[in-house]
């Protein structure tokens, strides 16, 4: 596809040809090169970062997702500089092809993701074979293709200007290093947040798509036969038309994919800046579900079952002064709120959208008492962990940790030796702590919870609620006992008896798991 050159020496590498024909100076040349690494750079690490935080919200397991996605892609690149080798006697041309695919691969990587996500529901499982295989999938074509990209790139620069070896191979890395930087700054804080994920993915290829065909076709066509100009004109047109219609779509693919996770009757759905939050039913008497980020949270048909196995046996006590750590819908609040004697409650919720939406949408409102209304309740925006660094110390009778499980991304900071301890601290003489351990089956899960509870100087009470959610009560010096609280002050359960408690006590200690170490923030354990 190349025309030819003056003769090269026998035996001599593709890169002793004669010089390119520009259409610009050598070192205007040359810096347009290098500008073409910056860019192409920065798309091929917003591909990474994409796949990475797609896969980690689809799955929930972000060391994992990482691990996987990453370790791929880099052994895909070193293969994808082999190949490379082989395309040096036509780099331009190859580089122009290899960035059409590219941007073609990466752009729409984060819509097929979602939509086998969406249409087969297939990633619960840790060796869910489709979606995951789809994911390794992408990740080795994307870094196969990245990683034939700096040899091509070397060959086209020394075809500008010969320069030694290692003067150009510093000028390409640093320009690619930057431009990974610009990647991994403009993922986070422009394209995911103003665009999304699918906008953002379908934009980066874009923009991979014009600069790849640009550097091409406008520094070295005139080393291309008419040919050739024609058919990468062609395909660089076609990928970058089909990104933008994918983009013209993506507001419908979503509202399709929505109704296939989560089934027609979808009422609200927002992405808050920490999390998606989506609530079907609550009107014209369906009962209310609320969904964070795909996954059932809350479901008003027993909802009850486990927000008062949660705190009605942490609030056998005093419980003047309690704080919720998560619990943004507002339901555990509700039935501390319950209490006669309970003077404060203070919600830490991570996600300030969520409790937005908990105090003003008709529906969870109602479910969940109008908690917030309430004068005695005040809500902090802040991750828990940080927020209990600077928290008062033995401020509170009852802490209650609503949190989403130590198997999601955040779990192995909030599940730790050292946030029991910093609860600990916050707990007043007497006091008593429950946390939230999951959904069971996973008694290893459970009795890992409660090692790192004792590591952080509490004595615990293991039991099992609704739908086989685990629970721990936990308090400084003696074991809590597992009961309700009685007296004029004490509000009725609705579903809770002694009895339950008990059957919960005892089927969690027929699954217990002796000798398990604690996890800590260096060594995290729920990974199982």
């Amino acid at each position: 596809m190349i025309e030819p050159h003056a003769p090269a020496r026998p035996g001599a590498p593709p890169s002793w040809r004669g010089p390119a024909r520009l259409p610009v100076r050598p070192g205007t040349g040359r810096f347009l090169v290098l500008a073409g690494v910056f860019v192409c750079a920065a798309c091929g690490l917003v591909y990474e970062l994409e796949l990475v935080a797609l896969a980690a919200y689809l799955t929930g397991d972000s060391v994992t997702q990482t691990s996987v996605v990453l370790s791929v892609m880099v052994f895909a690149m070193g293969i994808g500089s082999l190949i490379a080798k082989r395309l040096r006697r036509q780099a331009a041309a190859g580089f122009a092809v290899i960035e059409a695919v590219l941007a073609l691969v990466g752009g729409c990587s984060a819509m097929a993701l979602y939509a086998v996500f969406a249409w087969t529901g297939d990633w619960g499982g840790p060796w869910a074979a489709g979606p995951r295989t789809l994911m390794v999938a992408f990740s080795l074509t994307i870094g196969l293709l990245i990683g034939a990209e700096i040899p091509l790139l070397m060959e086209l620069i020394q075809r500008i200007r010969r320069q030694d070896a290692g003067g150009a191979v510093a000028d390409l890395f640093a320009a690619d290093y930057v431009g990974g930087l610009a990647g991994g700054l403009a993922f986070p804080f422009l394209l995911l947040p103003l665009m999304g994920q699918l906008t953002g993915a379908l934009l980066t290829g874009a923009v991979n798509v014009v600069a790849g065909g640009a550097l091409v076709l406008g520094l070295f066509g005139r080393d291309l036969t008419r040919r050739a100009r024609l058919f990468l004109l062609t395909a660089n047109l076609t990928v970058l038309g089909v990104l933008a219609a994918a983009a013209v779509l993506v507001d419908d693919f979503e509202r399709a994919a929505r109704t296939a996770v989560y089934g027609a009757d979808v009422r609200v759905a927002v992405r808050t800046d920490v999390q998606e939050v989506v609530l079907t039913g609550g009107t014209h008497g369906r009962p209310l579900d609320l969904y964070l980020d795909g996954r059932l949270r809350v479901s008003a048909r027993d909802e009850r079952r486990y927000h008062e196995a949660l705190v009605h046996p942490a609030m056998n006590g005093p419980h003047s002064r309690v704080l919720i750590l998560g619990g943004g819908d507002g339901l555990a609040a509700r039935e501390v709120l319950r209490f006669a004697g309970v003077r404060r409650v203070r919600v830490v919720e991570h996600d300030p959208g969520l409790v937005r939406l908990a105090a003003t949408d008709p529906a969870l409102s109602a479910l969940n008492g109008h908690a917030y209304d309430d004068p005695r309740v005040r809500v902090t925006a802040a991750d828990a962990f940080h927020w209990l660094r600077g928290a008062p110390h033995a401020a509170y009778d009852v802490v209650i940790a609503d949190l989403p499980g130590p198997d999601r991304a955040a779990g192995a900071q909030l599940y730790s030796q050292e946030f029991y301890g910093l609860a600990r601290r916050a707990l007043a003489p007497g006091g008593r702590l429950v946390v939230h351990t999951g959904a069971a089956p996973r008694p290893r899960v459970l009795w890992t919870v409660d090692s790192t509870l004792h590591a952080a100087g509490l004595r615990t009470t293991p039991y099992l609620a609704a739908r086989d959610r685990g629970l721990v009560l936990a308090a400084p010096g003696a074991r809590p006992p597992l009961g309700l609280a009685t007296g004029p002050g004490a509000p009725r359960p609705h579903s809770l008896t002694p009895r339950l408690l008990a059957a919960g006590r005892a089927e969690a200690a027929a699954g217990r798991i002796p000798g398990l170490p604690p996890s800590t923030l260096v060594h995290p354990r729920y990974g199982g």
